[in-house]
């Protein structure tokens, strides 16, 4: 579904990716793994166009889609949930969610609606006249996942879901992101948090400084000590 080649990332003259590939299957949960400043979130950004790659490709369902902006790619069916949240503070819970709905005719049309995502996140049905700036830190994270879902997205891009969450949230939210998978949904987590992200994926990369140091499914990873010990732990 996703395919990365050899993608060079710059911010001003800064050379921050150099030569990251990795691909996605449909149905696959993906995870991105690497220490705080290694190149996960620059990587996302890539792929979403916020930060368009100088080489290399990324190609989503076949189609060369580097360097398109964010809105067409929303539209092609990439949904994105940055690491910040970025929610729309003075707006309800319900508005949130009512100025991302798409409605789709695509074949991938999981039929996510506010409804729906009332039934993954129940705290937001309950908040649901609540400005957005009131709810709590994982609250928020939940909405964030919440809106991107109310686009209808085929591939999900999931940017630090659980930072700064305490553990029953973590919980709850590796939870919901089963979940998705079982809805048929295809995600691309970039994730500081191994033991999460193990939980929840199929297969993992490890970026380090801008490279891609490792490839490989989940228990490949668990299994490789040396790796891990080089490249995730602080």
């Amino acid at each position: 579904m996703l395919e990365v080649d050899g993608i060079h990332t710059y911010y001003g003259l800064s050379h921050v990716l150099f030569s990251v590939s990795l691909q996605v299957e449909p149905g696959e949960v993906v995870c991105l793994l690497g220490r705080n400043g290694a190149g996960k979130t620059t990587t996302l950004k890539s792929i979403i166009g916020l930060t368009p790659p100088k080489q290399g490709s990324v190609r989503f369902k076949g189609e060369t889609i580097t360097g398109n902006e964010p809105y067409v790619l929303a539209r092609k069916g990439i949904g994105y949930v940055p690491d910040a949240r970025r929610i729309f503070a003075d707006l309800t819970v319900g508005d949130n969610l009512a100025i991302a709905e798409k409605q789709s005719a695509a074949d991938w049309d999981y039929g996510w609606n506010k409804e729906k995502v009332f039934e993954l996140f129940p705290v937001l049905r309950e908040k649901e006249s609540h400005n957005g700036g009131h709810l709590s830190g994982g609250e928020q994270k939940m909405l964030a996942i919440a809106r991107a879902l109310m686009g209808n997205p085929e591939l999900l891009l999931l940017d630090e879901p659980t930072e700064g969450l305490a553990p029953l949230l973590v919980q709850a939210l590796e939870e919901r992101i089963l979940k998705l998978k079982e809805a048929g949904l295809t995600v691309l987590l970039a994730e500081q948090n191994v033991k999460s992200a193990l939980r929840l994926s199929d297969r993992g990369y490890i970026i380090d400084n801008g490279r891609i140091r490792f490839e490989g499914t989940v228990d490949e990873l668990r299994a490789n000590e040396e790796v891990r010990g080089k490249y995730l732990l602080v």
